[in-house]
C-alpha cells in the first residue's frame, strides 16, 4: 500500500523530526508498504531553499496517489491540513503504525 507520513517536521527539532519519519517510512517498508516521505523534501531545501508554500504544494499533488495517510503524533498545521485533504479525497487515515499492519 503506497502510504503518506504526515508528521510534524517545523515544530520542535526538525533533524530529529526527519529522523523519526524516516524510522517510521523504514518499517513500514520492512512491512511490505511504499511510504511517501514528504520530510525528504529537507535535504533538497538545504541546497535550494524554496518557499514553505512550494513545498506544501509539492506535497499536495502527491498526496492523492497514496492510498492511505499515517499520521504521526504532534502538533502540525502542515500535517493536520494533510489529513484533511485525505478526508476529503475519501483516502484512509491511519494514527498508529500498529493499525496498519496485515493491510498491504
Amino acid at each position: 500500500m503506497k502510504i503518506y507520513i504526515a508528521a510534524p517536521y517545523t515544530n520542535g527539532d526538525v533533524a530529529q523530526n526527519v529522523r523519526k519519519v524516516m524510522e517510521v517510512a523504514n518499517k513500514l517498508m520492512d512491512m511490505g508498504h511504499i511510504p511517501f516521505i514528504p520530510h525528504l523534501t529537507h535535504f533538497q531545501h538545504l541546497y535550494f531553499p524554496r518557499p514553505y508554500e512550494d513545498w506544501i504544494k509539492l506535497d499536495n499533488a502527491f498526496l492523492p496517489f497514496c492510498e492511505a495517510v499515517l499520521r504521526l503524533e504532534g502538533g502540525s498545521k502542515g500535517a493536520d491540513a494533510e489529513v484533511k485533504l485525505a478526508k476529503n479525497l475519501g483516502i484512509k487515515i491511519y494514527y498508529n503504525i500498529s493499525e496498519i499492519n496485515g493491510n498491504k
